[in-house]
Protein backbone atom coordinates (compact mmCIF):
# COMPACT_ATOMS: atom_id res chain seq x y z
CA UNK A 1 0.00 0.00 0.00
CA UNK A 2 1.19 3.49 -0.75
CA UNK A 3 -0.01 6.99 -0.02
CA UNK A 4 -0.60 9.37 -2.92
CA UNK A 5 -0.35 13.11 -2.45
CA UNK A 6 -2.43 15.66 -4.27
CA UNK A 7 -5.95 16.94 -3.86
CA UNK A 8 -8.69 14.99 -5.59
CA UNK A 9 -11.20 16.89 -7.70
CA UNK A 10 -12.56 14.21 -10.00
CA UNK A 11 -12.80 10.43 -9.78
CA UNK A 12 -14.00 7.73 -12.14
CA UNK A 13 -15.78 4.42 -11.51
CA UNK A 14 -15.84 1.36 -13.72
CA UNK A 15 -17.29 -2.14 -13.47
CA UNK A 16 -15.62 -5.10 -15.15
CA UNK A 17 -16.15 -8.82 -15.60
CA UNK A 18 -19.44 -10.58 -14.98
CA UNK A 19 -22.27 -8.58 -13.47
CA UNK A 20 -23.28 -9.22 -9.86
CA UNK A 21 -26.12 -8.06 -7.61
CA UNK A 22 -24.84 -5.07 -5.66
CA UNK A 23 -22.86 -3.29 -8.38
CA UNK A 24 -25.32 -0.42 -8.49
CA UNK A 25 -25.26 -0.15 -4.70
CA UNK A 26 -21.46 0.30 -4.81
CA UNK A 27 -21.85 2.95 -7.52
CA UNK A 28 -24.46 4.75 -5.39
CA UNK A 29 -22.21 4.76 -2.33
CA UNK A 30 -19.12 5.94 -4.23
CA UNK A 31 -20.98 8.75 -5.98
CA UNK A 32 -22.79 10.07 -2.91
CA UNK A 33 -19.64 9.82 -0.76
CA UNK A 34 -17.60 11.61 -3.45
CA UNK A 35 -20.16 14.36 -4.01
CA UNK A 36 -20.32 14.94 -0.25
CA UNK A 37 -16.61 15.77 -0.50
CA UNK A 38 -17.26 18.12 -3.44
CA UNK A 39 -15.55 15.75 -5.90
CA UNK A 40 -16.81 15.26 -9.43
CA UNK A 41 -17.68 11.71 -10.33
CA UNK A 42 -17.87 10.03 -13.76
CA UNK A 43 -18.60 6.49 -14.82
CA UNK A 44 -16.65 4.69 -17.56
CA UNK A 45 -18.87 2.70 -19.89
CA UNK A 46 -18.33 -1.07 -20.21
CA UNK A 47 -15.11 -1.57 -18.28
CA UNK A 48 -12.50 0.55 -20.06
CA UNK A 49 -14.32 0.62 -23.40
CA UNK A 50 -15.68 4.09 -22.70
CA UNK A 51 -12.09 5.34 -22.80
CA UNK A 52 -10.93 3.01 -25.61
CA UNK A 53 -13.88 3.50 -27.91
CA UNK A 54 -15.77 6.70 -26.96
CA UNK A 55 -17.02 6.99 -30.55
CA UNK A 56 -19.15 3.88 -29.98
CA UNK A 57 -21.34 5.75 -27.51
CA UNK A 58 -23.75 8.44 -28.80
CA UNK A 59 -23.39 10.45 -25.58
CA UNK A 60 -19.71 9.67 -25.04
CA UNK A 61 -17.87 6.94 -23.19
CA UNK A 62 -18.06 8.74 -19.85
CA UNK A 63 -21.24 9.34 -17.85
CA UNK A 64 -21.48 12.25 -15.44
CA UNK A 65 -22.72 10.72 -12.20
CA UNK A 66 -24.97 13.06 -10.26
CA UNK A 67 -27.18 12.47 -7.23
CA UNK A 68 -30.17 12.21 -9.56
CA UNK A 69 -28.42 9.55 -11.67
CA UNK A 70 -27.75 7.25 -8.71
CA UNK A 71 -30.77 7.72 -6.49
CA UNK A 72 -32.96 4.62 -6.18
CA UNK A 73 -30.44 2.31 -7.90
CA UNK A 74 -29.30 0.43 -4.77
CA UNK A 75 -31.93 -2.28 -5.22
CA UNK A 76 -31.32 -2.78 -8.94
CA UNK A 77 -29.41 -5.72 -10.40
CA UNK A 78 -26.87 -5.28 -13.19
CA UNK A 79 -24.86 -2.07 -13.52
CA UNK A 80 -25.89 1.30 -14.92
CA UNK A 81 -22.37 1.64 -16.37
CA UNK A 82 -22.37 -1.62 -18.31
CA UNK A 83 -19.62 -4.20 -18.03
CA UNK A 84 -17.50 -6.52 -20.14
CA UNK A 85 -15.15 -9.45 -19.66
CA UNK A 86 -13.21 -8.59 -22.82
CA UNK A 87 -10.84 -5.81 -23.78
CA UNK A 88 -8.04 -6.10 -21.21
CA UNK A 89 -5.97 -2.94 -21.95
CA UNK A 90 -2.76 -4.83 -21.16
CA UNK A 91 -3.63 -7.74 -23.48
CA UNK A 92 -5.96 -6.17 -26.01
CA UNK A 93 -6.92 -8.57 -28.84
CA UNK A 94 -6.43 -7.09 -32.32
CA UNK A 95 -6.03 -8.42 -35.84
CA UNK A 96 -2.49 -8.43 -37.16
CA UNK A 97 -1.48 -7.68 -40.75
CA UNK A 98 -1.82 -11.35 -41.68
CA UNK A 99 -5.30 -11.56 -40.14
CA UNK A 100 -4.36 -13.43 -36.98
CA UNK A 101 -5.51 -12.27 -33.53
CA UNK A 102 -2.67 -10.97 -31.37
CA UNK A 103 -2.64 -9.36 -27.93
CA UNK A 104 -1.03 -5.92 -27.55
CA UNK A 105 -0.52 -3.55 -24.63
CA UNK A 106 -2.74 -0.47 -24.98
CA UNK A 107 -2.59 0.61 -21.35
CA UNK A 108 -0.73 3.85 -22.16
CA UNK A 109 -3.78 4.95 -24.17
CA UNK A 110 -5.92 4.53 -21.04
CA UNK A 111 -3.43 6.49 -18.92
CA UNK A 112 -3.50 9.29 -21.52
CA UNK A 113 -7.31 9.24 -21.50
CA UNK A 114 -7.38 9.63 -17.71
CA UNK A 115 -5.13 12.68 -17.97
CA UNK A 116 -7.08 14.12 -20.90
CA UNK A 117 -10.32 13.86 -18.93
CA UNK A 118 -8.65 15.27 -15.79
CA UNK A 119 -9.50 12.19 -13.73
CA UNK A 120 -7.47 12.02 -10.52
CA UNK A 121 -8.37 8.53 -9.33
CA UNK A 122 -10.26 5.37 -10.22
CA UNK A 123 -12.55 3.10 -8.20
CA UNK A 124 -12.34 -0.23 -10.02
CA UNK A 125 -15.11 -2.69 -9.17
CA UNK A 126 -14.48 -6.25 -10.23
CA UNK A 127 -13.13 -9.73 -9.67
CA UNK A 128 -9.63 -11.11 -10.06
CA UNK A 129 -9.22 -10.06 -13.71
CA UNK A 130 -10.47 -6.51 -13.17
CA UNK A 131 -8.44 -6.07 -9.99
CA UNK A 132 -5.31 -7.38 -11.74
CA UNK A 133 -5.77 -4.61 -14.31
CA UNK A 134 -6.33 -2.11 -11.49
CA UNK A 135 -3.10 -3.24 -9.84
CA UNK A 136 -1.21 -2.82 -13.12
CA UNK A 137 -2.59 0.69 -13.54
CA UNK A 138 -1.60 1.53 -9.97
CA UNK A 139 1.95 0.45 -10.79
CA UNK A 140 1.87 2.79 -13.80
CA UNK A 141 1.07 5.70 -11.49
CA UNK A 142 -2.73 5.90 -11.51
CA UNK A 143 -4.37 6.38 -8.13
CA UNK A 144 -6.60 3.30 -7.79
CA UNK A 145 -8.81 1.65 -5.18
CA UNK A 146 -10.37 -1.72 -5.92
CA UNK A 147 -13.72 -3.07 -4.75
CA UNK A 148 -14.11 -6.89 -4.67
CA UNK A 149 -17.01 -8.16 -6.77
CA UNK A 150 -17.82 -11.74 -7.67
CA UNK A 151 -20.71 -14.08 -7.03
CA UNK A 152 -18.08 -16.85 -6.84
CA UNK A 153 -16.66 -15.56 -3.51
CA UNK A 154 -13.20 -16.65 -4.69
CA UNK A 155 -11.23 -13.45 -4.02
CA UNK A 156 -8.53 -13.72 -1.38
CA UNK A 157 -8.07 -11.38 1.61
CA UNK A 158 -11.79 -10.64 2.08
CA UNK A 159 -14.27 -12.68 4.10
CA UNK A 160 -16.97 -12.09 1.50
CA UNK A 161 -17.56 -10.47 -1.86
CA UNK A 162 -20.85 -8.79 -2.68
CA UNK A 163 -23.12 -10.77 -5.00
CA UNK A 164 -22.33 -14.10 -3.36
CA UNK A 165 -25.11 -14.00 -0.78
CA UNK A 166 -27.71 -13.15 -3.43
CA UNK A 167 -26.47 -15.97 -5.67
CA UNK A 168 -26.59 -18.68 -3.00
CA UNK A 169 -29.94 -17.44 -1.69
CA UNK A 170 -31.49 -17.73 -5.15
CA UNK A 171 -29.81 -21.08 -5.84
CA UNK A 172 -31.10 -22.44 -2.53
CA UNK A 173 -34.62 -21.34 -3.40
CA UNK A 174 -34.39 -23.03 -6.81
CA UNK A 175 -33.14 -26.31 -5.35
CA UNK A 176 -35.88 -26.21 -2.71
CA UNK A 177 -38.36 -26.18 -5.60
CA UNK A 178 -36.72 -29.21 -7.20
CA UNK A 179 -37.18 -31.45 -4.16
CA UNK A 180 -40.94 -32.00 -4.58
CA UNK A 181 -40.78 -32.53 -8.35
CA UNK A 182 -37.88 -34.96 -7.95
CA UNK A 183 -39.83 -36.83 -5.30
CA UNK A 184 -43.01 -36.86 -7.40
CA UNK A 185 -41.21 -38.53 -10.32
CA UNK A 186 -38.67 -40.59 -8.33
CA UNK A 187 -35.87 -38.85 -10.18
CA UNK A 188 -32.28 -37.81 -9.66
CA UNK A 189 -32.01 -34.06 -10.26
CA UNK A 190 -28.54 -32.74 -11.10
CA UNK A 191 -28.25 -28.96 -10.61
CA UNK A 192 -25.32 -27.02 -12.07
CA UNK A 193 -24.32 -23.72 -10.48
CA UNK A 194 -21.67 -21.12 -11.28
CA UNK A 195 -18.45 -20.61 -9.36
CA UNK A 196 -15.72 -21.30 -11.93
CA UNK A 197 -12.78 -23.01 -10.19
CA UNK A 198 -14.06 -22.52 -6.63
CA UNK A 199 -16.89 -24.48 -5.05
CA UNK A 200 -18.32 -21.94 -2.62
CA UNK A 201 -21.68 -21.50 -4.36
CA UNK A 202 -22.27 -25.24 -4.82
CA UNK A 203 -21.16 -26.02 -1.27
CA UNK A 204 -23.22 -23.43 0.56
CA UNK A 205 -26.44 -23.66 -1.46
CA UNK A 206 -26.10 -27.45 -1.50
CA UNK A 207 -25.90 -27.72 2.28
CA UNK A 208 -28.64 -25.14 2.80
CA UNK A 209 -31.03 -26.94 0.42
CA UNK A 210 -30.38 -30.44 1.82
CA UNK A 211 -28.66 -31.84 -1.27
CA UNK A 212 -27.57 -35.46 -1.15
CA UNK A 213 -24.42 -35.01 -3.23
CA UNK A 214 -22.24 -31.92 -3.81
CA UNK A 215 -19.46 -31.98 -6.40
CA UNK A 216 -16.92 -29.16 -6.17
CA UNK A 217 -13.63 -28.38 -8.01
CA UNK A 218 -11.58 -28.82 -4.84
CA UNK A 219 -12.48 -32.53 -4.59
CA UNK A 220 -12.25 -34.46 -7.88
CA UNK A 221 -15.07 -36.98 -7.86
CA UNK A 222 -15.44 -40.65 -8.71
CA UNK A 223 -18.82 -41.08 -10.44
CA UNK A 224 -18.97 -44.73 -9.36
CA UNK A 225 -18.68 -43.69 -5.71
CA UNK A 226 -21.46 -41.15 -6.24
CA UNK A 227 -23.68 -43.85 -7.76
CA UNK A 228 -22.81 -46.28 -4.96
CA UNK A 229 -23.71 -43.66 -2.35
CA UNK A 230 -27.06 -42.96 -4.00
CA UNK A 231 -27.89 -46.67 -4.25
CA UNK A 232 -26.65 -47.77 -0.83
CA UNK A 233 -27.57 -44.72 1.24
CA UNK A 234 -29.91 -42.19 -0.40
CA UNK A 235 -32.41 -44.51 -2.10
CA UNK A 236 -32.85 -46.57 1.07
CA UNK A 237 -34.43 -43.58 2.80
CA UNK A 238 -36.10 -41.77 -0.12
CA UNK A 239 -37.09 -42.35 -3.74
CA UNK A 240 -35.18 -39.41 -5.24
CA UNK A 241 -31.91 -37.50 -5.01
CA UNK A 242 -30.56 -33.99 -5.43
CA UNK A 243 -27.03 -33.60 -6.79
CA UNK A 244 -25.49 -30.09 -6.85
CA UNK A 245 -22.55 -29.67 -9.23
CA UNK A 246 -20.20 -26.70 -9.46
CA UNK A 247 -19.48 -25.76 -13.08
CA UNK A 248 -15.78 -26.30 -12.39
CA UNK A 249 -16.17 -29.78 -10.88
CA UNK A 250 -14.08 -32.47 -12.53
CA UNK A 251 -13.69 -36.24 -12.28
CA UNK A 252 -10.60 -37.85 -10.82
CA UNK A 253 -7.95 -37.88 -13.50
CA UNK A 254 -10.11 -35.68 -15.75
CA UNK A 255 -10.49 -32.00 -16.49
CA UNK A 256 -13.18 -29.32 -16.34
CA UNK A 257 -15.93 -29.17 -18.97
CA UNK A 258 -15.29 -26.19 -21.27
CA UNK A 259 -17.95 -24.76 -23.58
CA UNK A 260 -15.84 -22.07 -25.22
CA UNK A 261 -12.31 -20.69 -25.17
CA UNK A 262 -11.03 -17.74 -27.14
CA UNK A 263 -8.16 -15.26 -26.99
CA UNK A 264 -8.71 -12.27 -24.76
CA UNK A 265 -11.43 -13.96 -22.75
CA UNK A 266 -11.53 -16.47 -19.90
CA UNK A 267 -12.61 -19.96 -20.88
CA UNK A 268 -16.33 -20.54 -20.43
CA UNK A 269 -17.15 -23.53 -18.28
CA UNK A 270 -20.34 -25.53 -18.56
CA UNK A 271 -21.93 -28.84 -19.43
CA UNK A 272 -20.79 -30.82 -16.41
CA UNK A 273 -24.36 -31.38 -15.17
CA UNK A 274 -25.30 -33.12 -18.43
CA UNK A 275 -22.23 -35.33 -18.20
CA UNK A 276 -22.94 -36.30 -14.59
CA UNK A 277 -26.65 -36.85 -15.28
CA UNK A 278 -26.02 -39.20 -18.21
CA UNK A 279 -23.42 -41.18 -16.29
CA UNK A 280 -25.61 -41.51 -13.20
CA UNK A 281 -28.69 -42.61 -15.14
CA UNK A 282 -26.76 -45.63 -16.44
CA UNK A 283 -25.26 -46.48 -13.06
CA UNK A 284 -28.27 -46.07 -10.74
CA UNK A 285 -30.98 -47.10 -13.22
CA UNK A 286 -33.16 -44.18 -12.21
CA UNK A 287 -34.51 -41.39 -14.40
CA UNK A 288 -32.13 -38.44 -14.21
CA UNK A 289 -32.54 -34.82 -15.26
CA UNK A 290 -30.11 -31.89 -15.31
CA UNK A 291 -30.81 -28.22 -14.67
CA UNK A 292 -28.37 -25.34 -15.22
CA UNK A 293 -29.05 -22.23 -13.12
CA UNK A 294 -26.30 -20.32 -14.93
CA UNK A 295 -26.80 -16.58 -15.31
CA UNK A 296 -29.97 -16.63 -13.23
CA UNK A 297 -27.58 -16.44 -10.28
CA UNK A 298 -26.20 -13.10 -11.50
CA UNK A 299 -29.48 -11.26 -11.91
CA UNK A 300 -32.12 -9.82 -9.66
CA UNK A 301 -32.19 -7.51 -6.70
CA UNK A 302 -29.38 -7.92 -4.15
CA UNK A 303 -30.16 -9.30 -0.71
CA UNK A 304 -29.99 -7.06 2.34
CA UNK A 305 -26.55 -8.48 3.17
CA UNK A 306 -25.20 -7.73 -0.30
CA UNK A 307 -26.73 -4.24 -0.39
CA UNK A 308 -25.18 -3.31 2.93
CA UNK A 309 -21.81 -4.83 2.03
CA UNK A 310 -21.82 -2.99 -1.31
CA UNK A 311 -22.63 0.32 0.34
CA UNK A 312 -19.91 -0.23 2.94
CA UNK A 313 -17.36 -1.09 0.24
CA UNK A 314 -18.27 1.95 -1.85
CA UNK A 315 -18.05 4.38 1.04
CA UNK A 316 -14.79 2.80 2.24
CA UNK A 317 -13.27 3.17 -1.25
CA UNK A 318 -13.87 6.93 -1.17
CA UNK A 319 -12.48 7.20 2.36
CA UNK A 320 -9.38 5.35 1.19
CA UNK A 321 -8.86 7.82 -1.66
CA UNK A 322 -9.32 10.74 0.72
CA UNK A 323 -6.67 9.23 2.99
CA UNK A 324 -4.26 9.07 0.06
CA UNK A 325 -4.43 5.29 -0.39
CA UNK A 326 -3.70 3.71 -3.76
CA UNK A 327 -3.06 0.23 -5.07
CA UNK A 328 -5.34 -1.27 -2.45
CA UNK A 329 -8.62 -3.18 -2.27
CA UNK A 330 -11.27 -2.64 0.36
CA UNK A 331 -11.95 -5.94 2.14
CA UNK A 332 -14.43 -7.25 4.68
CA UNK A 333 -12.72 -8.16 7.95
CA UNK A 334 -15.64 -8.28 10.40
CA UNK A 335 -16.66 -6.12 12.06
CA UNK A 336 -14.84 -3.62 9.84
CA UNK A 337 -13.76 -2.95 6.26
CA UNK A 338 -9.97 -2.89 5.90
CA UNK A 339 -7.51 -2.11 3.11
CA UNK A 340 -5.25 -4.78 1.59
CA UNK A 341 -2.63 -4.33 -1.17
CA UNK A 342 -3.95 -5.30 -4.59
CA UNK A 343 -0.79 -7.30 -5.24
CA UNK A 344 -1.77 -9.61 -2.35
CA UNK A 345 -5.20 -10.20 -3.89
CA UNK A 346 -4.61 -10.72 -7.58
CA UNK A 347 -3.75 -14.10 -9.08
CA UNK A 348 -4.59 -15.80 -5.76
CA UNK A 349 -7.85 -17.70 -5.78
CA UNK A 350 -9.68 -18.40 -2.51
CA UNK A 351 -10.87 -21.98 -2.83
CA UNK A 352 -12.82 -24.14 -0.40
CA UNK A 353 -10.49 -25.71 2.21
CA UNK A 354 -11.18 -29.44 2.31
CA UNK A 355 -10.70 -29.35 6.07
CA UNK A 356 -12.87 -26.61 7.58
CA UNK A 357 -16.02 -26.26 9.63
CA UNK A 358 -18.42 -25.99 6.70
CA UNK A 359 -16.96 -29.14 5.10
CA UNK A 360 -17.14 -30.99 8.41
CA UNK A 361 -20.75 -29.87 8.75
CA UNK A 362 -21.58 -31.23 5.30
CA UNK A 363 -19.96 -34.58 6.04
CA UNK A 364 -21.64 -34.79 9.46
CA UNK A 365 -24.96 -34.31 7.66
CA UNK A 366 -24.15 -37.26 5.42
CA UNK A 367 -23.53 -35.34 2.19
CA UNK A 368 -21.40 -37.16 -0.40
CA UNK A 369 -18.57 -35.40 -2.28
CA UNK A 370 -17.75 -38.29 -4.59
CA UNK A 371 -14.44 -39.03 -2.89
Amino acid sequence: MKKEKGKIKKIAINTGGGDAPGLNAVIHAVVISALNRSWECVGIRDGYNGLFLPENYPKGGLIELTREKVENITSLGGTILGTTNRGNPFKYPMKSVNGQIVEIDRSDEIMTAFKRNQIDALVAIGGDGSLSMANNFAQKGLRVVGVPKTIDNDLDETVATFGFDTAISFATNCIDRLHPTAQAHSRVMVVEVMGRYAGWIALECGIASSADVILIPEIPYDIKKVAEFLTEVTFKKQNYAIVVVAEGAKPKGGDVSVVEKEMGKAERLGGISDIVAHQLQKLVEKETRSTVLGHLLRGGSPTTFDRLLSLRFGAAAVRALEEGQSGIMVALDPPTVNYVPLEKVTNRMKVVPTECDIMWTARDLGICFGD
